[in-house]
């Protein structure tokens, strides 16, 4: 199945934000205790992140949650 816009718009934002934090994907999974896979599978749209994940992700990279939604919200416009 191909990732859904929404995924591939997340997947685009969490990288930026990534990369902004200069932190790697294991990096990144590691402070918000998640498995490296699963970041990478974010960032390429093919999953989408729960909740939890969502907010655990946000305080890694030392962000609110709030902000990782508007910013993929406006890379869907």
């Amino acid at each position: 199945m191909p990732p859904k816009p929404l995924s591939i718009a997340f997947g685009k934002v969490l990288r930026e934000y990534r990369e902004r934090a200069a932190l790697s994907q294991e990096d990144l999974a590691d402070a918000a205790d998640l498995d490296r896979t699963f970041v990478g599978m974010l960032e390429r749209g093919q999953r989408q992140p729960s909740l939890e994940s969502l907010f655990r992700i946000a305080a890694a990279l030392k962000v609110a949650p709030s902000t990782l939604v508007a910013r993929t919200a406006a890379e869907l416009q």
